[in-house]
């Protein structure tokens, strides 16, 4: 015997029963995580761009220290490198990620012709930044060797 309200109540009830609210539920739930790995790989690949970018920066250093050319306008070398850098982040530090200037080293085994020369480019990349948290450091760094075509007298070794 249904009386007047139960009857009223009947479709409320139906729609209690379904369950057309438990994918949304369960999508909040997994939303936190989906971003996470979404930042997790930004992150990855942004620090791959820096190892590629400190190795074509090795590379170019490392050609011009063979041929002893120091561009003009440049102090040395190694400012001229740095200023190449393809980010204000890897050119002057100073951010969460990258909290240093890039180092340009170049070290030369002899300065006679055909000796060769090696140009280091290192930063130091923190791992997540964006979440707050000092999960790790990793220092990125791109090496580049080549002989030398001229005889050493414009490029300084050392590091800036």
């Amino acid at each position: 015997m249904h009386t007047r309200r139960s009857h009223k109540l009947l479709p409320f009830r139906r729609r209690l029963n379904q369950e057309s609210g438990a994918a949304i539920v369960e999508f909040a739930l997994v939303l936190p995580f989906l971003m996470l790995i979404i930042v997790i790989f930004l992150d990855f690949g942004r620090a791959l761009n820096y190892w590629i970018d400190t190795t074509h920066l090795a590379s170019e250093g490392a050609r011009l220290a063979a041929v002893d050319k120091v561009p003009a306008g440049s102090s040395s070398l190694q400012t001229y490198i740095r200023s190449k850098a393809d980010t204000g982040e890897l050119r002057d530090g100073g951010s969460r990620s990258v909290d240093a200037p890039l180092q340009v080293c170049v070290n030369p085994d002899g300065t006679a012709v055909g000796d060769p020369v090696e140009v280091s480019v290192t930063t130091t990349y923190r791992w997540l930044p964006l979440l707050g948290l000092d999960v790790a450091t990793t220092d990125i760094t791109g090496k580049a060797t080549m002989r030398r075509e001229v005889l050493a007298s414009a490029v300084s070794s050392g590091c800036g």
